[in-house]
């Protein structure tokens, strides 16, 4: 960002002989050419300041640009309608980001209208500069403030989605449909639903967030509490892949034994009736699996 800040370039509040910008004398508190000598710019009233910015302007667009004295014009037109940021910057107060870094994005518009100002335009500087001024603020929003990344293409078509939603929504007195939005932005329907759906990607919520309880009942909530509960099944799904490799191991008829007692529920007495063994001897090889098996997927995870 160019720089705000104006050097110091006076003793005792007026202009030091050989240190003005221009040819004004020392001590008659101009900086040369009629344009005169502010102390603190940042601190002259909006009223004045829409005043002196005029004379300002006018010296600027005779100026090389470079010169120590088209720095000191520039600078001060720049800190003198500081004011006008700070307006358009409190419109998004409360949007998640601090006044400070919105003051600071919105001073790159000021600078870039103050380099674009021309006084041939009729126009005054403070309708001229406010739309860069928010613009930029708006552009750092678009860039920064979604929750999940999403292709500019998609950032744009959300704020044109926006827009024909209300429009088609005041006109026909509901909400549109998908084909009608398709019409009326000229998009085919699956980019109308791509856009919809990435509009969801622009804010998120913390699943911890408190959420005030309604009925008047006293204490908070957190948006979890509303999103369905743990699965403890969850939990197993690491096992099953460990201990696939090892089932693996096995040979095929220790692993018939286990579908069938595991997967298809059988008792011991009907396994062993299926395989020709007595119960016992099946409840003896289920015991040895489960121990080489427990074994296994403890050696797994200790290493």
């Amino acid at each position: 960002m160019d720089a705000v800040t104006v050097r110091a370039r006076t003793a005792g509040g007026r202009p030091t002989a050989g240190e003005g910008p221009g040819s004004g004398a020392p001590g008659d508190g101009t900086a040369g050419d009629g344009v005169p000598v502010v102390d603190v710019p940042s601190q002259v009233a909006p009223r004045d300041a829409r005043e002196l910015s005029r004379r300002f302007f006018d010296r600027l667009a005779v100026l090389e640009e470079g010169t120590r004295e088209h720095q000191y014009v520039r600078n001060t037109l720049i800190e003198m309608n500081l004011s006008l940021v700070r307006y358009a910057a409190s419109r998004f107060r409360g949007r998640g980001d601090s006044m400070e870094d919105i003051v600071q994005v919105g001073t790159i518009g000021l600078i870039k209208a103050i380099d674009r100002f021309d006084l041939s335009r009729e126009v005054e500087f403070t309708s001229f500069a406010v739309p860069y001024i928010v613009g930029e603020i708006k552009r750092f929003f678009r860039d920064t403030g979604w929750a999940v990344h999403v292709p500019r293409r998609l950032q744009e078509a959300r704020v044109e989605l926006a827009r024909a939603t209300e429009e088609l929504r005041t006109r026909l007195g509901r909400t549109p449909t998908t084909r009608e939005l398709s019409a009326l932005m000229s998009l085919p329907e699956e980019e109308v639903i791509e856009a919809r759906k990435a509009s969801n990607c622009y804010t998120s919520a913390s699943l911890d967030a408190a959420l005030s309880t309604d009925g008047g009942v006293d204490g908070e909530s957190v948006l979890a509490d509303f999103l369905g509960v743990e699965e403890p099944a969850l939990a197993l799904v690491e096992d099953f892949h460990s201990l696939a490799p090892l089932i693996a191991r096995l040979d095929p008829r220790e692993r018939l034994i286990l579908h069938l007692r595991f997967v298809e529920e059988r008792t011991q007495a009907e396994i062993g009736q299926e395989l020709g063994i007595s119960q016992m001897h099946v409840s003896r090889l289920i015991s040895r699996m489960m121990g080489r098996l427990r074994t296994g997927l403890l050696g797994s995870e200790a290493a």
